[in-house]
């Protein structure tokens, strides 16, 4: 293993320690570790908190500021951050306005932001709560119930992120983020594996013509894993699982205000129907470059076009990544007039500015 770090129980924290370094607008905090804008708490202001674990740079620390999120919460190499770190920075952002927690669905991650809801609420804070599910790979796997949490998230942190700074309330916030959800529908495909540095080597094995179809940000198995051909071909499935309007629905704990519990709620996710308008994120895991993006996003330009689905906006590059792992997400989102101001909002974040 060759990694530019010094030790494997050092990795985080110095890279934090660096990140302070680089962006003075921002604030670090070691111990618990978490992040926050520099101008935190922003009064009045609803507080969007995201995070997980570490390894998906630029998610989630990256994307705090101006017009995304207000904190997050870097746990360990692939592991969820604790109840103590969530806790903190939705104390240390609450600005009066509340906090609205958004969440990866993987089972620490919600069992940890699930408790840090209820610290914050016995606190008197107002705390919302909103999981991401968009992977459309698998449902179940070694770390969830029900399909994974992965791209989508960068979407929704700068949508949310933007309406709240436009002066959305905490209600309307939440409601937003449970709709970006079940309008976007992510899948990966990885042809080289990570490695974490605990490990010290490869999480999984690949031929030289094999890839892992429907592979998860931790390098969770897929769909299969198949022959790996060329780019044309690897982009229309890819584009089939993601056109797939078999219904889906699922049940999703949501967190009750006025009674102080979580409750369940069955929701559906959208199908896409000719005439949409989608916002499309072409992902590298981490290992992939940028110019081999733009290949597959013009492969998914030509499909959308073939099927009267409008790609009105694209966000290309490392968004969400799985350390160094060679491989690709695509993830699309149905926007209306709304999502589409909003979209357009300025944003000033270490990984996403525009319009700042």
């Amino acid at each position: 293993m060759k990694k530019l770090i010094n030790a494997v129980d050092a990795v985080v924290r110095e890279q934090l320690m660096g990140m302070a370094a680089a962006h003075p607008e921002l604030k670090v905090r070691i111990e618990p570790h978490y992040i926050t804008r520099a101008d935190s708490p922003v009064m009045g202001k609803v507080a969007l908190v995201s995070g997980g674990g570490s390894g998906h740079e630029p998610m989630h620390g990256g994307l705090v500021g101006k017009g995304m999120l207000d904190g997050a919460c870097p746990g360990e190499i692939f592991t969820s951050p604790t109840p103590d770190q969530m806790y903190e920075c939705g104390q240390a952002v609450d600005g009066g306005a509340g906090v609205l927690f958004l969440v990866k669905n993987y089972t620490g991650d919600v069992l940890n932001f699930e408790t840090a809801v209820e610290l914050l609420h016995g606190d008197g804070v107002k705390v919302g709560f909103a999981l991401i599910d968009d992977d459309v790979a698998v449902k179940d796997s070694l770390y969830t119930a029900g399909r994974r949490g992965v791209a989508t998230t960068v979407l929704c942190e700068k949508l949310v992120g933007a309406a709240a700074e436009a002066g959305y309330d905490l209600a309307r916030c939440e409601a937003l983020a449970r709709r970006i959800n079940n309008q976007s529908r992510t899948i990966g495909v990885a042809t080289h594996a990570c490695t974490v540095p605990a490990a010290g080597k490869p999480s999984f094995t690949l031929t030289d013509n094999e890839m892992e179809f429907g592979v998860g940000i931790h390098g969770e198995p897929g769909i299969a894993r198949r022959p790996f051909t060329n780019l044309d071909t690897l982009v229309g499935d890819m584009f089939n699982e993601l056109a797939d309007n078999t219904p889906y629905g699922r049940t999703l704990r949501h967190w009750d205000r006025a009674s102080g519990c979580w409750q369940e709620e069955h929701t559906f996710i959208e199908p896409f129907n000719k005439g949409d308008r989608v916002i499309a994120l072409v992902n590298s895991l981490g290992g992939t470059p940028i110019s081999e993006l733009y290949g597959v996003y013009g492969r998914l330009a030509t499909l959308c076009e073939e099927a009267g689905i409008h790609l009105v906006r694209n966000l290309i590059g490392p968004y969400c990544t799985s350390l160094d792992m060679t491989g690709i997400s695509i993830t699309l989102l149905k926007v209306d007039d709304e999502l589409m101001t909003l979209w357009d909002a300025p944003v000033h974040t270490p990984a996403l500015r525009r319009g700042c």
